[in-house]
């Protein structure tokens, strides 16, 4: 069976704060590694009230801290508001701390609006064009320092942290396929082109000194609860959320209602219809019927899965039933 892991955004909950979130994703953490998941990636978002992992290198520091097997890293980091020496500097610190467990994807979005890109970059020099050029800088700090190289990522020089480029379009794709480097789409939020990019991607692929074929991963949202019912009630607070921030009010992570659908205007149900579409909430066999569907139509190498859901003890027995889950595929073939 393809490997299973974790994607969070340490959600902070209406009535919560980032403390709280914070605890939750380093609980939750624990639990993924006691469930045989392969990674735990946070993300980096600013300016977002219900977004906890900004500063993403330290949150992965504190969940790396508090387990000691699973992978930790960043699902991603935004290349283009950061000079990639620090981002080696950070990632090679991290690597230092915990070797063998940390990675590194990368994305060329902000992760926020323009105003508060400029704020975090103070200037507008580094932009999203740049992008293949800052990564294969940032690659360049993760090999052996050569003799008279002038700027050198202490530590980060020779640790070769394992790099996977994040793409929610075929930009990526074509990125990660020329740099034979791993691949993981965003299809938890934007699966529109994930077809095409995965194609694109596998067809394009150069074998390179960190990869020697092309490894796909894909996003994908799973709310798992004990009935259908349940599951599609935790759901709801997703789709409040992706509703909140597409009418340009992002707040706090929301409860879950009931009948939330029942009032939906046609746009906000086909916006929630298309950007959703890679998402399953239901019981553990409407789960099961789902993702056997989904890895045989994409035949993924492996997926990260995001829970979004308000209650923590919800969400960490929704990544305990998706492991389940996870084990009859396996046991099945």
């Amino acid at each position: 069976m393809i490997p299973f892991s974790v994607l969070d955004l340490a959600p902070i909950v209406q009535g919560g704060d980032a403390a709280q979130a914070l605890r939750n994703s380093l609980d939750l953490a624990r639990h993924a590694e006691r469930l045989g998941y392969h990674r735990y990636w946070l993300a980096e978002h600013h300016n977002m009230a219900g977004v906890a992992s900004a500063a993403t290198s330290i949150v992965i520091a504190h969940v790396a801290a508090g387990t000691s097997t699973i992978r930790v890293g960043a699902g991603g980091i935004m290349l283009p508001n950061h000079a990639p020496l620090v981002i080696a500097e950070q990632f090679g610190t991290l690597a230092s701390l915990f070797p063998g467990r940390i990675d590194l994807g990368l994305g060329r979005a902000p992760g926020s609006d323009p105003v508060t890109a400029r704020a975090l970059r103070r200037h507008l020099a580094g932009d999203a064009d740049g992008f293949p050029q800052d990564v294969l800088e940032l690659m360049g700090y993760f090999r052996p320092a050569e003799p008279g190289q002038l700027v050198q990522a202490v530590p980060g020089a020779g640790l070769r942290v394992p790099i996977w480029i994040l793409g929610s379009s075929l930009f990526g794709a074509q990125l990660a396929a020329a740099l034979g480097l791993p691949y993981a789409f965003a299809s938890h939020f934007a699966p529109g082109q994930m077809t095409q990019a995965i194609a694109l991607y596998r067809r394009e692929f150069r074998p390179s000194d960190e990869l020697a074929e092309p490894r796909v991963m894909l996003g994908i949202n799973v709310v798992a609860a004990g009935t259908d019912e349940e599951a599609r009630r935790l759901w709801t607070s997703l789709q409040q959320a992706f509703v909140n921030l597409r009418r340009g009010r992002p707040g706090p992570f929301p409860p879950p209602v009931d009948d939330f659908e029942r009032d939906l205007s046609p746009l906000d149900r086909a916006g929630l219809e298309q950007a959703l579409a890679c998402s399953v909430a239901g019981s553990p066999e409407t789960v099961r019927r789902w993702l056997d569907g989904f890895i045989t139509r994409t035949r993924a190498d492996e997926l990260i899965v995001s829970s979004p859901i308000f209650d923590h003890a919800a969400r960490v027995r929704s990544i305990e039933l998706t492991a389940a889950v996870r084990d009859e595929l396996a046991r099945a073939g």
